[in-house]
């Protein structure tokens, strides 16, 4: 059933409300204490940095395949690119907590996202997971299929826009509950456009890297990929058709909420 605008809980509403001051006094202290803050490989905490351990140490709720992928990526020349685990674990509760069956994911890279979202879906789920380089999804795919969750990950690959355009065309507006967008930059309001098309109502967009390691305060002329970022970050918050919350997640994530 569908939960009327601003009819929430009460327990809801003051989580929200308490979220609300801590990052606001989070960024308070970081005009006082910038280090610890912002420009910083996690946005808010230092990635190597014994407070992040505690985090991991206190939440993460890794499968033991996920573990096996993370710390295959890791050794990879480019395991930079992967989703912070916490992030990813946190992906994986929301495409739980909306029921979700139907989910996009931009920016596949070995799967470990894909994977975290694909073992929490029903067996009738599905990820389209989008991505040009199929080579690093070959580290992803055997540990899909030995955690028994390939048959939901539809892998395709060619752009994202391709993808996307063929599932409009194929008359799938407004059938997804979830996407995932993480790939380049540059591209961002296109997908965040179509992908806000093929998500139902009441359906929700994550948006990664929305703080850029800092650089969207200030982006410089030559950044296109930070100024693509910083120009959706403004149009976001006056976006009518979304609800949204910019959470200093990994590099940061922001929610959009289909209205």
């Amino acid at each position: 059933s569908k939960m009327p605008l601003l009819s929430v809980p009460k327990e809801v509403a003051v989580g929200t409300a308490m979220l609300g001051i801590a990052f606001a006094t989070g960024l308070l202290a970081g005009r006082k204490y910038p280090s610890l803050v912002f420009g910083t490989p996690s946005g808010m905490i230092w990635k190597n940095s014994p407070l992040r351990q505690y985090i991991l140490d206190h939440s993460l709720r890794e499968h033991p395949i996920l573990k096996k992928l993370r710390l295959l990526t890791a050794d990879h020349p480019s395991g930079r690119m992967m989703v912070s685990c916490e992030q990813a674990q946190l992906m994986a509760n929301l495409v739980k907590l909306i029921k979700a069956k139907k989910v996009i994911e931009i920016g596949v890279f070995t799967g470990y996202n894909a994977l975290n979202m694909a073992l929490v879906l029903p067996d009738n789920g599905r990820v389209i997971a989008c991505d040009i380089n199929e080579d690093y999804a070959k580290i992803g795919r055997p540990l899909w299929k030995e955690a028994g969750v390939e048959q939901k990950i539809d892998l395709r690959i060619k752009p994202a826009i391709q993808t996307l355009d063929e599932l409009l065309a194929n008359g799938e507006a407004e059938t997804f509950d979830f996407a995932f967008i993480d790939a380049d930059k540059e591209n961002y309001n296109e997908y965040y456009e179509k992908c806000l098309r093929l998500i139902k109502k009441g359906g929700l967009i994550a948006i990664d890297n929305v703080l850029w390691n800092g650089k969207v305060l200030k982006p410089r002329k030559n950044d296109l990929a930070a100024q693509s970022i910083h120009h959706l970050n403004e149009k976001l918050l006056r976006d009518a058709r979304v609800n949204i919350s910019m959470l200093p997640v990994g590099d940061g994530v922001t929610l959009a909420f289909k209205l």
